[in-house]
């Protein structure tokens, strides 16, 4: 990606969250700037969270005046926050306009995920997914995409440095953020320039420091930009898939209707030659006597021969709109275990944060829709996709 040069303008400050070390590095040296004032810039905001140039204590006091002068640090504002029973937690980011985002934290034994959101809304409309039924407004920016890591690093911390008063050796490595998945609202590789500069900052040791391994993104099947995404910044790949064949996909992830199966494998395979990982997550969603019977498995380790994967069976987490039901968990071992049988890593994700509606599917924000969506939804899914049962 061609870096575009920021120029300082008091008129419209310039948000430095969004901004990657050689952007940054750019607007500093326009003033003179050594490269160290950046980096040190960049620990401030994103390491240690801070959001005032005066608390910057190393920089010097006309270098800081220049920078509220010419600058700001700005996260979207959070709407509210909920916590559940199980400790996951959600906030609702405002991201003007009318529209807001959410961003889950899923704390885990071993590691915290921060699942993370990249549109207001989204384009690709699946029936299973109550974002799809909010429509679609823009895509974020690199600011407001970072800004939800950004702000939930900075809360997590200060909880964690409330809980350690009176016990210095108290710690909880499942409120630390270890991992990060864009399994949020939208579609991250149809923002892909964004998206692109958020991974960038995750992944550098002056920001936030975090392995490629333990970044997911996490796609629809945007065939040209999983290229893309290889070449320029591997990391995790996830690929929603949800069916076995190209009928059914084309029903569930209306985005096979454009970038097929074959297509969609044949770019996870070339993905592969860059990755992190050994191996494609393929996401795939239990939907009751819609995609979830023995021959529905087996065309599932047909595509298992072809590539190196593992799949992660999800429990649907019913809403009004859909008039979907989730698979009986009785038929969800028993597929994951004829999964299993053929040879394939095969897990079931565990349900988190539902009685906050957090979990997989449920997010849905508040999103001004462009796109009139709901006009079109009355035969858009549960007619057709009830088809595939008769």
């Amino acid at each position: 990606m061609q870096r575009t040069l920021v120029k300082a303008d008091p008129a419209e400050p310039v948000n430095l969250l969004g901004l990657d070390a050689g952007a940054l590095a750019d607007l500093v040296g326009q003033w003179g700037g050594k490269p160290f004032r950046a980096r040190q810039l960049q620990r401030w905001m994103h390491q240690r969270g801070a959001d005032s140039f005066d608390d910057m204590t190393d920089l010097a006091r006309d270098f800081r005046a220049r920078l509220a002068g010419h600058c700001t640090i700005h996260a979207p504002a959070v709407a509210t926050e909920q916590r559940s029973v199980d400790g996951t937690r959600k906030w609702l980011f405002d991201v003007g306009r009318n529209n807001a985002v959410e961003t889950v934290f899923i704390p885990e034994d071993d590691r915290g995920t921060l699942c993370i959101s990249s549109q207001a809304g989204c384009t690709v409309a699946c029936p299973f997914c109550s974002t799809g039924y909010q429509g679609f407004n823009r895509n974020l920016t690199t600011a407001e995409i970072i800004g939800q890591l950004w702000h939930a690093r900075r809360t997590l911390e200060a909880d964690r440095q409330a809980a350690r008063v009176g016990d210095a050796k108290q710690a909880d490595p499942s409120r630390v953020i270890s991992n990060v998945v864009f399994m949020g609202m939208g579609e991250p590789l149809l923002n892909y320039d964004q998206v692109l500069g958020a991974l960038r900052l995750m992944l550098d040791d002056n920001a936030y420091g975090l392995s490629r391994r333990r970044v997911t993104v996490s796609t629809s099947g945007v065939v040209p930009m999983i290229d893309r995404l290889g070449h320029d910044c591997p990391v995790a790949l996830a690929v929603s898939l949800h069916a076995p064949n190209d009928s059914l996909r084309d029903r569930l992830v209306p985005l096979n209707r454009k970038y097929p199966l074959h297509e969609l494998l044949d770019a996870c395979n070339r993905y592969l030659e860059h990755a992190p990982r050994d191996f494609i997550t393929f996401e795939y969603i239990m939907l009751d006597g819609v995609n979830d019977s023995d021959e529905h498995a087996r065309e599932l380790l047909d595509i298992a021969s072809r590539i190196r994967c593992k799949f992660n069976l999800i429990p649907f987490n019913p809403f009004p709109q859909s008039g979907l039901k989730r698979s009986p968990a009785a038929r969800v071992r028993l597929f994951a275990q004829r999964l299993m049988d053929g040879g394939v890593v095969t897990t079931v994700r565990k349900t988190r944060g539902d009685d906050i509606a957090a979990a997989c599917g449920q997010l849905a924000g508040d999103v001004k829709d462009r796109t009139r969506i709901n006009e079109r939804l009355p035969d858009r899914a549960v007619i057709a996709i009830h088809q595939e049962r008769r």
